[in-house]
């Protein structure tokens, strides 16, 4: 099936055209089409099953606002950007398809523009995903699925409309993804690409769009320097809605704002000691899809049995999740917590929303020698499922919790870290939040003070490793034995620990939390780094390794002075009576076969997890949150 590029609209009149739009050239037009203003694009004529869709509401030089889009007829689709200019789906079934959106544009009257499409029988061999609406100067990733008897590699991108970008694709999964900022403009910019692919000499394509959005210019000063997504609070009706996004999500903060303008969490509690409502709490959620609040509302409601996380969240001031927040972090300067979506999805659908750019940092530290992974378990097998985004599933909500309780523990211990629950009642409303933040000494140097660690060349090595420093010769020569020697008779539960006070504060927390808790152990190994394109786990051989570190003589005072300030409410001193002496790793056998190490084992949970075990095996599992530094004013 041959794809035409070209573009349906709607106009305010309800009058259905058909316009050409790039004509199949070979360069993509660098302006958009004046006939299509005022109206609902659609790019390719003839649409079939599993085809990507894309719908976008061209007003270019128009300010609409209250943008409501709905589906009115046919199979129902998931629709989950609905007050997005720009929309996508992937139909499953043939038939006709309406939808329509309202809006207000310039302030004006709302009007209100209907669509219908017909989906013929025909099912497409190559789906591209997902159109959107982005910023200049927003990172964009584009994706594109292929039948699975076509060899992916043979997959060709091409650009046939709007202002020409630089395409990237990733060598994970041949061509599939592209990545690319989106250009600057000076008003609403329509930008498609074409993905095509032949086989049995039938040329198969599918084209996607994006939106792209003028941005004002980011000063010099901006707490954020590079474009963030356009986001919105959860809770349209949160008191808080008229200052959460500008204090905590956008690229116009240049100073922090105040506590009487975004107070903590905690000043909504009557007593230090009490629990936030999850009502109280969302009114602090900021997302850039609607879906990504719900599903973290549903895991406040669902899986914070012990109120843990309730608890935690005390001491910030805004929760955000947005599609292009990764890796996951804490910030003082604002009191929010940013968290990847990646975390929250259920739907391949809903996964299709994020951008899949990969972690800045992935290849930090390949110059060195030695590898150390890490992991959770439960019963000898993976804590949580690792999906691979080759793999377009669902999954359900167990399949990825524990990863998202570990990731709650350890950002909210640097939430904890500087705003301590001792000195909730000391805070002034006319404070900045940043200088709330830093008005005392931190936990974390404290504990730095009382029981620091000692290797420097760990510290020196963590950020080769992840601030992605450049490695010296004598960094360079070390082998997975030197490193046992700086790291196993210190006292860190981790690699991460040495890249800055923050993190070693909070992974004693995180991994305390976990195996008490959920009898979930972490496990961490230093190996070999294997070298070629196609590595698996089993190509990392143990030099040293132990699961349940923090039962060390060395290393429990040091989780008992982080755990005991973070979540006071939890009895740190009686849970670390209980913690078991670390089990070591058996030196020589690779990473997969040190997995079954702990004396007992459920079938069942492991059958469970398992699922993916083949595509899991294939990586080594990455640092899921990072250490973000506070501006200088």
């Amino acid at each position: 099936m041959t794809l035409k590029n070209t573009l349906l609209h709607l106009t305010l009149s309800s009058t259905l055209v058909l316009s050409a739009c790039g004509g199949g050239t070979s360069q993509p037009d660098n302006t958009n089409n004046v006939d299509t203003i005022g109206s609902i694009l659609q790019l390719e004529e003839s649409l079939s099953i599993n085809q990507g869709i894309d719908l976008i509401l061209y007003f270019p030089e128009g300010d609409l606002t209250n943008i409501q889009w709905q589906q009115t007829a046919g199979d129902s689709v998931d629709i989950l950007a609905p007050t997005s200019k720009a929309i996508g789906f992937t139909p499953n079934s043939a038939g006709e398809y309406s939808f329509s959106v309202s809006f207000n544009n310039d302030g004006g009257t709302s009007q209100t523009l209907t669509k219908s499409i017909t989906v013929a029988e025909e099912s497409s061999l190559i789906t591209t995903r997902l159109t959107h609406e982005v910023r200049s100067g927003n990172k964009v990733s584009l994706r594109a699925e292929v039948d699975a008897d076509i060899d992916s590699d043979l997959l060709n991108w091409e650009q046939v409309a709007g202002p020409t970008v630089t395409l990237t694709d990733t060598n994970t999964n041949g061509k599939l993804a592209i990545f690319f900022d989106a250009p600057q403009v000076n008003q609403d910019t329509y930008l498609s690409f074409e993905a095509s692919i032949s086989a049995d000499g039938i040329k198969h394509t599918d084209t996607v769009t994006i939106l792209v959005e003028s941005a004002d210019t980011i000063s010099n000063n901006a707490y954020f320097d590079t474009r963030v997504a356009k986001v919105f609070p959860y809770n349209e009706s949160s008191p808080y809605k008229d200052n959460v996004v500008d204090c905590v999500y956008s690229n116009t903060l240049t100073s922090s704002c105040t506590l009487s303008k975004l107070p903590l969490i905690a000043s909504e509690v009557q007593n230090a000691a009490d629990i936030p409502s999850v009502d109280t709490i969302m009114d602090r959620v900021v997302v850039s899809h609607q879906w990504m609040g719900e599903k973290f509302e549903s895991f406040l409601i669902n899986n914070d049995p012990h109120d843990d996380i309730k608890r935690l969240l005390r001491a910030t001031t805004a929760i955000v999740i947005s599609y292009d927040v990764r890796p996951s972090f804490y910030w003082a300067a604002t009191g929010a917590i940013y968290l990847d979506a990646n975390n929250f999805w259920l739907t391949a659908q809903e996964r299709d929303t994020i951008n899949e750019a990969p972690d800045y940092r992935a290849d930090f530290g390949n110059d060195l020698q030695f590898v150390m992974p890490w992991r959770y378990v439960k019963d000898n097998d993976y804590a949580y499922l690792t999906i691979p985004t080759s793999v377009r599933t669902d999954r359900t909500e167990s399949d990825d919790l524990y990863r998202l309780t570990s990731l709650m523990y350890h950002e909210l211990a640097h939430a904890n870290d500087f705003f301590p629950s001792s000195r909730w009642s000391t805070y002034s409303s006319s404070q900045r939040i940043l200088d709330a933040a830093v008005s005392n000494s931190t936990q974390s140097d404290n504990l730095s003070v009382a029981l620091p660690l000692q290797s420097q060349t760990m510290r020196d090595l963590a950020q080769v490793n992840f601030a992605g420093e450049s490695a010296t010769n004598t960094q360079k020569s070390y082998l997975p034995t030197d490193i046992e020697t700086f790291f196993s008779p210190d006292a860190a539960t981790d690699f991460y620990a040495y890249s800055s006070l923050r993190e070693d504060y909070a992974m004693l927390f995180e991994e305390l939390m976990m195996q008490k808790r959920f009898d979930i152990f972490r496990d961490v190994a230093i190996t070999n780094q294997p070298i070629g394109d196609n590595i698996f786990s089993s190509d990392y051989k143990v030099t040293w390794g132990q699961r349940g570190r923090i039962g060390e003589q060395d290393v429990q005072p040091r989780v008992l002075f982080s755990a005991s300030r973070v979540l006071p409410e939890f009895d740190s001193e009686t849970a670390l009576m209980t913690v078991p002496t670390p089990i070591q790793m058996t030196s020589g056998n690779d990473w997969i076969e040190n997995l079954t190490i702990s004396p007992i084992q459920s079938n069942k949970q492991k059958n469970a997890k398992r699922v993916y075990t083949t595509i899991q095996e294939q990586q080594v599992i990455p640092y899921q949150y990072h250490h973000k530094s506070l501006p200088k004013h």
